[in-house]
């Protein structure tokens, strides 16, 4: 099973076109696109999107998607699982962690997580 991709607004548009073209098999999907939550909409609002299309969301947010995440769960709702994008690591190397975990992961293996860049 693949996951399922939304990348944040915030994160460099060379992500989605490159998992795109390195392994189309991938659903990417990028805040802002036609029928996705338009840029600008909130973190919550986001989180809500991502459960209810069981789509992983991309994000470089390290400080405030924690304390959504926590309010997400409080209120009984779950999200298939954020992966944070490590800065120290180039934009290939995270590229390469995105398609790998995208092809080999089992389904909800990352649910009601937060999951940063590279897996140990």
């Amino acid at each position: 099973m693949n996951l399922k991709y939304l990348i944040d607004e915030n994160v460099n548009p060379l992500y989605p076109k490159q998992i795109r073209q390195r392994e189309p098999s991938i659903i990417v999907k990028v805040v802002g696109e036609l029928n996705i939550p338009p840029k600008g909409t909130l973190d919550p609002e986001i989180l809500d999107w991502c459960e209810e299309n069981n789509f992983v969301l991309v994000t470089n947010n390290r400080t405030s998607m924690p304390v959504h995440l926590a309010d997400h769960i409080a209120k009984n709702r779950h999200i298939p699982g954020i992966l944070i994008i490590n800065p120290n690591l180039s934009v290939g190397e995270n590229l390469e962690e995105l398609i790998l975990l995208a092809l080999a992961s089992e389904e909800n293996e990352y649910q009601d997580r937060i999951v940063y860049l590279p897996l140990p």
